[in-house]
């Protein structure tokens, strides 16, 4: 079998794909000019306002107002949050909770005021405090930096308070250390990533504030909370937790009233809003919508408008990509508002009474100021949205080449004399010599090397070798006739009929792709994936009646087993109505999008510890336990029915014992996060270590279990009871160990068939084989590696979630019986090919469990928390939760792509006669006995080449399914790139179709390996069988 070809060539293929996806995303994502000009005190932002007005000693640009300022920012504070209405008798858990704003507001309308604050997205933390500090607007792509801080080299206020002079004193979340680095007089840092810790960084900062306050040693105080946000993530903001913490919040403004001077300013700010499941990141209504409440112990009055025009200038010279007309009408607009403010100003001065005339040219002034504020930043925003066309173009044909080459290389796998030679090696050093001859010339010429360009054009330089040999060395007529030699020397009705198999399948999968052109359709893709699964599989079973398939012969000679054939096609049919009600079911457990109205988030996303009855939440915990027993259970008992639990193998122990003991950690875990607010005391401390525990107990038996099967595979059991009669027959061929292996193989597994058919024949009522589990020892480590890996994944999600896996898993199980059942029934199958059905089917199922885990293509739907399940303390690096965040976002890709090798070794498993055929009539058991056992697994054994050819080609179909559904994002996004929607539907769509085809094609290269190191140790447990 060749082995390392086989997984080079499809990681080759993968790199193709990746240097594609680097070369479209480099030209796609829009990119900000950060201008690098610093202003200064001798450089005046605008003249007086009225003749006669001085600037006062040790002041800059204008007259201090107040000497003093305190800025709270209440993380994901939203104006409901701050709003208060007295006429709600019944409130919800966040409304009417800061009572004492609205007090103040009330009171002292000349002191305090409270107003609504509209955030530029992305509404993720980092990028809102850039923008309130430099006064700039966030990108698409800057959301991607969230959680890896970098300084701000910008111009920025804290930047120019510290250039000045200015004492600013900073208390709470750590990520503004990330981006003003020794900016702070004094500072009191606090973790600030995990999302499930309420109080540290709230309670962090009420030790200091009050006693700073007092000191007085600050100009500017900044005191960053974050338990109203963490409480939303956690809970949302309908639940008791977030009353606690909005009260808390008022006692802490309440008290800190009190210690501020006459000379203070305080601003109270949110940074953004909140989801009604309180997440944040995007741009719908509730999460641009924030807070800002302004108080001063002094009348807040008479402020001028500065002069902001000169930005634009700036900007434009740094660009050099802004319309002149746009920027003389902005300049136009600016200069009238501007005039019509100075002579409502003069006005005043004069002391005329107010009339309403007056009142309607003031409204009219806020119009025309709002107007050239909206209009520049639409300059601003087209400005930084740097599209470049070339490298879209290059990416999507580098996309678009690596599938043709996938569907060729496929279909030439099936061909034995399949040359890894010229369709591999030569377009590798094709490729490795274009990249030499481009780092050569950036060696000559010294200039930048860009090495998306250089991998590009290496992928490129391969590609185009491929297709050089392969056209040189096929023949014309098999290009014409489709590749393969058996079809295109087939007359014209054969080429149809094996061209025919395609239609169902690929038309179900360009319906798909259809579907990513329209922002509705990817919106509602949660529902559109089951539905074209649902569709793929009922169009199939229709297909098979309709060619006579499901119903036996009406013939009164017809075979003894037409019986049987007449009950598979009946267990066809139960399946496809297990597989419809798995797509139901899994619509319980989807995430909902603002674009859908009225749609209501499923309650099984919320964690255990969000509900309030404490009956419910027993139940459903009772539920979860059982769902996970559920699994474990159905894994040991296939293992046994198969025979792969009857050895003492130290990975059949590890089976047997550590599965369970999984299980009651993950269940332990469950129980300890579910109760974990309501313990007191010592209780706490203890709560604490199991919150660390149990988690990484499981992370190390997992890893502990793939490490035994990669290192043990084989879980066969020997019984050595047998008389030792001569198992292998000479061989008198060429001496060669993969020859003796052919030729060894067969005769062990056919004497052992004898050994159980001798045993029959004397009478004994039970039979002594040679080894168990030997006919799906492939299947069983995949079986057990993605048990572990679903443990694992099962950790990372909410308790409520196990339900969703348990029905992954079975859905995952009838999609394999089915594959199985259509291959016996279809008859004329070829045993070594995967039919498109197949792998389009198991592509679809693991989109649509993407969404049934609780994901959405967007942003705000990421699951954070779960970079913390068994790190409660936080992280030191950004590696480890960015691959824990990544394994719970993609897990239902993670186990599809790992399980794709059974799409080929099931149909050889259920080769294995079930119960009901060994229940048949005494003389059709004799009849039966004649004929030879199936081999299951084994048949594998016995063409090595045909096994290798057979793995490749499957898994070059996965990735041609894969990168088709890619190709489509990446064209949807290209040609919809000034939509109104591409950065709210069709981009993140891009991005995470990217990392999702990314994590898919690395974890079926695993999935391949895995099998790979079960047929080598095979090979090795064969060898050892030989007589010496």
């Amino acid at each position: 079998m060749q082995r390392w070809p086989v997984l080079l060539f499809l990681a080759w293929a993968c790199f193709l794909f990746f240097a594609g996806i680097g070369l479209f995303t480099s030209g796609f994502l829009l990119m900000r000019i950060e201008l690098t000009n610093r202003s200064s005190c001798s450089d005046p932002l605008a003249a007086p306002a009225w003749p006669g007005q001085q600037v006062a000693p040790g002041t800059c640009w204008m007259p201090q107002r107040v000497p003093k300022a305190v800025l709270l920012i209440i993380d994901a504070l939203t104006f409901e949050f701050a709003r208060f209405d007295p006429a709600k008798a019944r409130p919800r858990p966040y409304e009417n909770k800061l009572g004492f704003l609205h007090q103040l507001a009330g009171s002292q309308p000349r002191h305090a005021r409270l107003y609504r604050f509209r955030a530029d997205p992305p509404t993720t933390t980092m990028q809102r405090i850039k923008g309130i500090t430099t006064g700039s607007l966030p990108t698409f792509i800057d959301v991607g930096s969230n959680f890896a801080s970098y300084a701000i080299e910008e111009d920025n206020l804290l930047g120019q308070l510290a250039q000045n002079g200015r004492r600013v004193v900073f208390m709470g979340d750590d990520t503004w250390d990330g981006l003003f680095p020794q900016k702070f007089f004094r500072s009191y840092f606090f973790p600030s990533f995990n999302v499930k810790d309420l109080h540290t960084v709230d309670d962090g900062i009420l030790q200091h504030l009050y006693k700073t306050v007092d000191g007085g040693e600050w100009d500017l105080l900044i005191a960053h909370f974050l338990g109203v946000d963490h409480c939303g993530h956690k809970h949302g903001p309908d639940h008791p937790e977030m009353a606690k913490k909005l009260t808390q919040m008022n006692e802490m403004l309440r008290s800190l009233v009190d210690h501020l001077g006459n000379d203070t300013l305080l601003l109270v700010a949110g940074d953004h809003g909140m989801t009604e499941t309180g997440d944040h990141g995007g741009d719908s209504e509730k999460e641009v919508n924030a807070a800002l409440f302004v108080y001063s112990k002094t009348p807040l009055f008479g402020a001028h408008l500065p002069e902001v025009d000169r930005f634009l200038h700036s900007y434009s010279l740094a660009a050099q990509d802004l319309p002149a007309e746009r920027l003389r009408h902005l300049r136009e607009l600016f200069s009238a508002a501007l005039e019509e403010h100075d002579r409502l100003l003069a006005q005043v001065q004069e002391g005329l009474p107010a009339s309403p005339e007056r009142e309607a040219r003031l409204r009219r002034l806020v119009g025309h100021f709002q107007r050239y504020l909206r209009e520049a930043r639409a300059v601003c925003m087209e400005s930084w949205a740097r599209f470049h066309p070339l490298r879209m173009v290059a990416g999507c044909a580098l996309i678009a080449a690596s599938c043709l080459l996938c569907c060729v290389a496929s279909e030439l796998a099936a061909a034995l004399d399949f040359s890894y030679r010229s369709h591999l090696l030569y377009p590798l050093l094709w490729g490795l010599a274009v990249a030499a001859l481009l780092g050569l010339g950036h060696l000559l010429t010294k200039e930048g090397l860009d090495l998306i360009l250089v991998l590009s054009w290496s992928a490129a330089a391969s590609q185009l070798a491929f297709f050089w040999h392969w056209w040189g060395r096929w023949p014309r007529r098999a290009r014409l006739a489709g590749v393969q030699p058996p079809v295109a020397s087939a007359d014209l009705w054969q080429r149809l009929r094996a061209w025919q198999g395609l239609v169902l399948p690929m038309g179900i999968l360009f319906v798909r792709c259809c579907a990513m052109f329209s922002d509705s359709f990817v919106v509602a893709e949660a529902w559109v994936a089951p539905f074209l699964l649902a569709s793929l599989a009922t169009l199939l079973v229709g297909k098979l009646y309709w060619h006579g398939r499901l119903t036996a012969p009406e013939s009164p000679t017809q075979p003894p087993g037409s019986a049987f054939y007449q009950k598979e096609s009946w267990q066809l049919l139960c399946l496809l109505a297990v597989l419809l009600a798995c797509l139901r079911l899994s619509g319980l457990f989807h995430q909902c999008r603002e674009e859908i109205p009225h749609c209501q988030p499923s309650p099984f996303l919320a964690p255990l510890s969000s509900l309030q009855s404490t009956q419910a939440k027993n139940l459903f915990y009772l539920l979860c336990v059982a769902s996970l027993a559920g699994l474990v259970y159905a894994v040991q008992r296939w293992l046994r029915h198969y025979g792969n639990l009857n050895s003492s193998s130290p990975l059949v122990l590890f089976v047997r014992w550590a599965f369970p003991l999984a299980a009651v950690w993950i269940a332990c875990y469950w129980a300890v996060t579910s109760g974990a607010e309501d313990t007191l005391g010592k209780l706490q401390e203890l709560v604490q270590v199991a919150l660390v525990g149990f988690p990484r107990a499981v992370y190390g038996l997992a890893s502990l279990g793939i490490l035994l099967v990669l290192w043990t595979p084989v879980t066969v059991f020997v019984d050595s009871r047998e008389p030792v009669v001569p198992i292998v027959t000479p061989y008198q061929g060429a001496p060669s160990s993969q020859a003796d292996l052919q030729h060894v193989i067969p005769q062990i597994y056919r004497r052992m068939q004898e050994s159980l058919k001798s045993q029959l024949d004397r009478g004994h009522r039970r039979a002594t084989v040679a080894a168990y589990g030997l006919g799906s020892v492939y299947s069983a480590a995949l079986v057990i590696v993605l048990t572990l890996v679903g443990f694992l994944l099962l950790l990372l999600h909410s308790e409520r979630m196990s339900l969703s896996f348990l029905l992954l898993f079975l859905e995952a199980f009838v999609l394999l019986r089915i594959h199985a059942c259509v291959v016996s029934l279809a008859g004329d199958a070829e045993p070594f090919v995967v039919p498109w059905y197949a792998v389009t089917a198991w592509v679809l199922a693991a989109t649509q469990f993407f969404y049934s885990t609780g994901h959405q293509p967007i942003f705000p739907a990421i699951h954070w928390n779960a970079a913390f399940v068994g790190f409660q303390q936080g992280h030191t690096t950004h590696l480890l939760p960015a691959v824990l965040v990544g394994a719970n976002t993609f897990a239902s890709h993670i186990l599809f792509a790992v399980g794709c090798p059974l799409l080929l070794l099931w149909p050889f498993v259920c080769e294995a006669p079930n119960s009901q055929r060994r229940k048949l009539k005494k003389e059709l058991r004799e009849e039966l006995q004649e004929e030879e056992e199936p081999m299951m697994e084994m048949r594998l054994r016995e063409s090595p080449e045909r096994f290798s050819a057979a793995l490749l080609q499957l898994g070059l179909k996965y990735l041609f399914v894969l990168g088709v559904q890619l190709l489509a994002c990446v064209w949807a996004a290209m040609i919809l790139k000034r939509h109104l929607m591409v950065w709210k539907v069709f981009a993140p769509k891009f991005l995470f179709e990217a990392l999702g085809f990314m994590v898919s094609s690395i974890c079926l290269l695993l999935g391949i390996f895995l099998v790979m190191r079960v047929d080598c140790t095979v090979g090795a447990w064969f060898e050892r069988l030989q007589p010496r």
